[in-house]
C-alpha cells in the first residue's frame, strides 16, 4: 500500500454503494461504508483527500480534489464493490472440486474465505497491523488453527466445555500452515500479518488439514499482503499400489502413506508424513503426484487472484540500503573468514557476537568512512577565516597588509555515514550467510572441516539410568539427546480429544523438550512451544513403524527425549535415541531406526560454483540457519518411516530432491552401523523396574463378573493381591499389571476363578462362610466366587436361623445344585450329608432300575455308610478352594466320603446345641 504524507498507513474500508447518497438537491451525507484514510501521498483509491492547512490570516483554508483524480477514485472504487460481492469459484483436486468462497463473511479483514470439500468447511482470514513493527530479521506472521467440537456436532469431552488453548494436533496444524507460506512473503514488509482458521463443519470423511492450508495460501493471495506466489497443499496417501490425492479417513486406514505437500505453480515449498518403509523411489512418486495437484490448485488461484485480489502494499517494503552491505563486508570481511573457520560453536557464536558489535559501533556511532578517503585521497580546500568587518577585502596574491583576512589551505574531512542499529544487525546476518555458503562451496569444507556428505561422530551409552526402564545417550558431533523409556498400562496411555479422533488413547508417544540450557542460553522454561511439539511428533511418528503389536507386546510406552547439546538435527538424535533406550528398555522393536537432516546451497554459481546445488548431510546449527533446505528423513537401510523438508527459498524440484534422498540413505546406513557400537549395549530385556503385565480372555459376559456392582469387586481383588491395575475390556480381554510375579498369579487365580464356568453337580471342599443373612449363608467356593446356600439347604434338620449353626468364618462341604440366568450360583450342604444322600438315592432308585440294582448292592453292607453310586461319580466334579478335580474311581470316592463325614460329625460335636435343637434332636 502506498503511504501519504502524514505517514500514517490506514487501509480502505471498500464499500459496496457509492462513498456518497444523495437525499436531497443539496444535502448529501456520508454513506456508512466510507473509506478510511490510506495513509499515502501517491494513493488513488480514495475518493476524498485531506490536504495540508495553509496559514493565512483567515485560519485554515482546504481546497476541493481536482477533476483529474475522479476517474482513478471510480475505478478503485469499482475494484473496491468487486472485491466485497460474494464470489465463489470450483476447483478441481484428485477426483473431487473444493469450493472456494469469498465475499461472503468477513467482509472487513484483508481477506476472508471459505474452502468446501464434501461437508467439511473451513473458514480462514487474513488481517495485519495499521503501522509496520520494529525490522527484525523474520517476518512478522503468526498462524492460528481451531477446531470447533460444534463442527461434528459435539462438545469438548473435558471439564471446560469452551474450546481454549489449542492442541498439540492443532499446534501441528499451525505449523503446516505457517512452513510453507512463510517463504513467499517479500523481505522488509513487517505489518504484524496473522491468519485465523476455523474448521466450521466436519463430516468424519474429508479431514480440515490440508484443507486449511489451501485456504491460508488463498487468503494471503487475495490480501494487500506482498508476496511472491499462491501456495495449496494437498494429502497423498497409498492404498495398495494407487496413489490417492486428498484421501479420506476411511482409504487412510489402509494407507501406507501419509505425506502432507505444499508448494507453489513451479515448485515444492514443505513436506512432511510418515511412512510404513517406504523406498526412496516410491516416496518420490508421490511427492510428484502431490506436486502436479498443487500446481493445478494455484493456477486456479492465480485466475482468482486476478479477479478478486486486493493491491500489494509493495510500497510498505523497507530494505536496509545497497550500500550497506559493502560497507559490512569491508570492515568484516577478513575477519569473518577467520571466525567461520572456528570448529566448537559455543567459541564462533561468541566471536561472531564480539564482530557484530564492532560493527554496529563503527556504522551506528562513529560513523563510516572509506578506506580510500583515509588512505591519501584527502581534497585540501582553502579555509576562510573572516573578520567581522565585511567590507574587508580579500587578498589573494601573497601581498598582505595589515587588517586584510588570512588565507589558511587546509585538508577537508570526510563526512562519516551513519546508519540505524536494525539494518546494520540484518545486513551483518546476509553477510554472515553470504561468507558461509562461498566457504562450503569454493573451499569444500564446512566450518568444522567436514565435506559435504561426511557424518559428525557418534557415540552412544546405554544403561544411563539404572532405576528407569530404558535410557540412552545418544551423541552426534555438538547435538546430544537424553532418551529415556517408561512402560505402564493402559492407564498411562494417551487420551486425544479432536475432530477426527474421537476418544482415541495412544499407547505409544514421545515427548520432546528442549531447555535453552543446550545451547548455552538462559531463557524461558514452561509450557512446550510449538517447536517442540513438532518435533517430538515427527520423532514419534519415525519409530512407531518399527513397535511390535499390542498382542505381542501389550505395554504403554512413553519415550521423553530431553536435548542436553544442540547444534542441529536434535529431532533426528532423539530418534537415534530414542530407538536405543527402547531395546534397553527391552521392547522388541522389529528394527532399529536413525534419523539424519539434510542441507542444501542451491545457488552455487554465486560463490564459484558450476551452478549444481551442493546437498549437505548431517547439517549444523549455522547451516541450517544459513543454508536453504532443511530436509529430515528417518527410517532403516530399506526405506523410510518419517520425514519432514522446509524451505527457505523458492522451493526446489524433484531432481534435487532425489539426490538428496539417496544421499540421506547413505547418511542413515553409517547412522545405523554407529549405533551397534554403543558402549555399552542395549540390555533388550525387561527392567526389574518395569511392571509385570499378565493378558488373559475370558468370555465377554463374565466382564461383569470382575468389576462387580459400582467396581467394588475389581476394587477388593486389587486391594487384597497388591496388584497395580486391572484392566477389562468389552471383548473379554483382562490386563493385570502387578510390580512382582506373587500378586500376579494371586490375581490371575481370582479371575480364573471368577470367570470360569461351573457346573451343576460340582462338590466343593472345606469352602468358607462369608456372610450370614436370614435366608442362608454366601459361601466362597473359589476365591472371588461365591454362592449361595440356602438356610433349607444347610442342613437335613431344620433351622430356625442360619447363625445357630454356623458362623461367619466356618469351613463347609457344598454342591452345586442350580445355576440362575444371571449366572448366580446356588449351592447345598444337605445333599453331601448321609441322610440326605439316602434320600436322594431313594429317590433316585425310585424312577431308574439300573440305579436301584445298584443301591440294592450297597444296602447288602449294613454295618458301613451308604457310598455314591460309581456312575454318579464319574460325573462329579470335586474340587477344594479352585483345585484340580478328584479322581473318579469308586474307592477314592469311598475313601473322600468317609473323611468328609468324619469332618461333618466333628464339626456338629464342636458347635453348642440350642435348646431347640436338642429337642429336635431327641425327639
Amino acid at each position: 500500500m502506498l503511504a501519504n504524507p502524514c505517514g500514517l498507513h490506514f487501509r480502505p474500508c471498500y464499500s459496496h454503494t457509492s462513498e456518497f447518497s444523495n437525499f436531497g438537491t443539496s444535502k448529501f451525507s456520508l454513506s456508512s461504508y466510507c473509506p478510511r484514510f490510506h495513509g499515502s501521498a501517491k494513493s488513488k483509491l480514495s475518493s476524498l483527500s485531506l490536504l495540508r492547512s495553509k496559514k493565512n490570516g483567515k485560519g485554515l483554508v482546504t481546497r476541493a480534489l481536482s477533476e483529474s483524480a475522479v476517474p482513478d477514485s471510480v475505478a478503485a472504487r469499482d475494484v473496491a464493490l468487486g472485491s466485497l460481492r460474494p464470489y465463489s469459484v470450483k476447483i478441481p483436486v484428485g477426483d473431487r472440486h473444493i469450493l472456494v468462497e469469498t465475499g461472503h463473511i468477513g467482509r472487513q479483514a484483508s481477506s476472508a474465505v471459505t474452502v468446501t470439500d464434501g461437508e467439511t468447511i473451513v473458514y480462514t482470514t487474513v488481517c495485519l497491523a495499521d503501522t509496520p513493527s520494529e525490522p527484525s530479521d523474520f517476518f512478522p506472521l503468526s498462524v492460528n488453527y481451531q477446531e470447533r467440537f460444534s463442527a461434528a456436532g459435539r462438545t469438548s469431552g473435558g471439564f471446560f466445555k469452551r474450546e481454549g488453548r489449542a492442541r498439540d494436533h492443532e499446534v501441528l496444524i499451525c505449523r503446516l500452515i505457517d512452513r510453507p507460506i512463510r517463504p513467499t512473503m517479500l523481505k522488509g514488509f513487517y505489518h504484524e500479518t496473522q491468519i485465523l482458521s476455523w474448521v466450521l463443519s466436519y463430516d468424519g470423511l474429508h479431514t480440515p488439514d490440508c484443507l486449511a492450508i489451501t485456504a491460508a495460501g488463498i487468503a494471503v493471495a487475495l490480501s494487500e499482503v506482498p508476496n511472491s506466489k499462491a501456495v495449496a497443499g494437498v494429502r497423498i496417501g497409498l492404498v495398495g499400489d494407487k496413489f490417492i490425492v486428498n484421501p479420506t479417513t476411511k482409504e487412510m486406514e489402509d494407507s501406507e502413506l501419509d505425506l502432507v505437500l505444499a508448494g507453489t505453480d513451479s515448485a515444492i515449498l514443505m513436506i512432511e508424513g510418515y511412512c510404513n518403509f517406504l523406498p526412496e523411489e516410491m516416496l518420490l512418486q508421490a511427492v510428484e503426484i502431490g506436486q502436479n495437484a498443487v500446481t493445478a490448485i494455484c493456477k486456479e488461484v492465480d485466475s482468482l487472484v486476478r479477479e478478486r485480489g486486493k493491491p500489494k502494499m509493495l510500497d510498505a517494503i523497507k530494505l536496509p540500503p545497497p550500500q550497506l552491505y559493502e560497507h559490512v563486508e569491508e570492515i568484516a570481511g577478513n575477519e569473518l573468514e577467520k571466525v567461520l573457520q572456528i570448529r566448537n560453536k559455543i567459541p564462533r557464536r561468541k566471536a561472531l557476537s564480539s564482530l557484530e558489535e564492532k560493527v554496529i559501533t563503527i556504522l551506528t556511532e562513529e560513523g563510516y568512512v572509506s578506506l580510500d578517503a583515509t588512505s591519501g585521497g584527502l581534497e585540501p580546500i582553502p579555509d576562510l577565516v573572516e573578520d567581522e568587518d565585511e567590507d574587508d577585502e580579500v587578498v589573494v596574491d601573497g601581498e598582505v597588509d595589515e587588517g586584510d583576512v588570512h588565507i589558511k589551505p587546509t585538508i577537508r574531512k570526510p563526512i562519516p555515514t551513519l546508519f540505524s542499529e536494525v539494518d546494520v544487525k540484518l545486513v551483518f546476518k546476509e553477510v554472515t550467510s553470504k561468507f558461509l555458503r562461498r566457504r562450503i562451496v569454493e573451499g569444500g569444507r564446512r566450518s568444522d572441516g567436514r565435506t559435504p556428505v561426511e557424518i559428525r561422530p557418534i557415540n552412544s551409552k546405554c544403561g544411563l539410568l539404572p532405576r528407569a526402564h530404558g535410557s540412552t545417550l545418544f551423541t552426534r558431533g555438538e547435538t546430544q539427546s537424553l532418551a529415556v523409556v517408561t512402560l505402564g498400562d493402559r492407564q498411562m496411555a494417551q487420551r486425544v480429544d479432536n475432530l477426527v479422533d474421537v476418544d482415541e488413547l495412544k499407547r505409544f508417544y514421545l515427548q520432546y523438550s528442549f531447555p535453552p540450557s543446550c545451547v548455552g542460553e538462559a531463557g524461558r522454561i514452561g509450557a512446550p512451544s510449538r517447536r517442540e511439539i513438532g518435533h517430538g511428533m515427527l520423532a514419534e511418528r519415525a519409530l512407531e513403524p518399527s513397535l511390535p503389536s499390542e498382542d505381542d507386546f501389550p505395554y504403554t510406552i512413553r519415550v521423553e527425549s530431553t536435548i542436553t547439546e544442540s547444534n542441529g538435527s536434535s529431532s533426528m538424535a532423539s530418534v537415534c535415541g530414542g530407538s536405543l533406550a527402547l531395546q534397553d528398555a527391552g521392547v522388541p522393536i522389529k528394527c532399529p531406526i536413525a534419523g539424519i537432516a539434510m542441507g542444501l546451497v542451491l545457488d552455487t554459481k554465486e560463490f564459484g560454483g558450476d551452478g549444481t546445488p551442493l546437498i549437505l548431510s548431517d547439517i549444523t546449527g549455522s547451516e541450517d540457519a544459513s543454508g536453504d533446505m532443511d530436509f529430515k528423513l528417518a527410517g532403516n537401510e530399506m526405506g523410510i518411516t518419517a520425514f519432514q523438508m522446509d524451505i527457505k527459498v523458492g522451493g526446489i524440484t524433484i531432481p534435487i530432491m532425489r539426490e538428496a534422498l539417496l544421499q540421506a540413505k547413505e547418511g542413515r546406513k553409517h547412522i545405523l552401523a554407529e549405533m551397534l557400537n554403543s558402549s555399552p549395549p542395549p540390555s533388550k530385556r525387561l527392567s526389574p523396574y518395569a511392571p509385570l503385565i499378565h493378558v488373559m480372555k475370558v468370555q465377554p459376559e463374565k466382564i461383569n463378573l470382575i468389576i462387580g456392582t459400582g467396581g467394588k469387586k475389581v476394587k477388593s481383588i486389587i486391594e487384597e493381591t497388591g496388584v497395580e491395575a486391572i484392566d477389562t475390556r468389552d471383548d473379554g480381554i483382562v490386563k493385570i499389571t502387578a510390580k512382582d510375579l506373587t500378586s500376579l498369579e494371586k490375581s490371575k487365580a481370582i479371575i480364573s476363578n471368577l470367570t470360569m464356568v461351573p457346573t451343576i453337580g460340582d462338590i466343593y471342599r472345606n469352602c468358607e462362610i462369608k456372610t450370614i443373612a436370614a435366608y442362608g449363608v454366601f459361601v466362597e467356593i473359589a476365591p472371588g466366587r461365591e454362592g449361595l446356600c440356602h438356610i433349607s439347604e444347610l442342613s437335613s434338620d431344620w433351622l430356625a436361623k442360619a447363625e445357630d449353626a454356623f458362623k461367619v468364618g466356618d469351613k463347609i462341604d457344598v454342591k452345586l445344585i442350580e445355576v440362575n440366568e444371571k449366572g448366580q450360583l446356588r449351592l447345598s450342604r444337605r445333599a453331601l450329608l448321609p441322610d440326605a444322600d439316602q434320600d436322594s438315592s431313594s429317590k433316585e432308585n425310585t424312577g431308574n432300575p439300573s440305579r436301584n440294582k445298584t443301591a440294592t448292592q450297597k444296602g447288602t453292607d449294613k454295618g458301613t455308610p451308604k457310598k455314591a453310586g460309581k456312575e454318579n461319580m464319574e460325573q462329579t466334579n470335586v474340587q477344594k478352594g479352585g483345585a484340580a478335580p478328584i479322581g473318579n474311581s469308586l474307592e477314592d470316592a469311598a475313601k473322600l466320603q468317609k473323611k468328609f463325614i468324619r469332618k461333618g460329625v466333628t464339626a456338629t460335636k464342636e458347635r453348642p446345641m440350642s435348646k431347640e435343637q436338642t429337642k429336635s434332636t431327641s425327639s
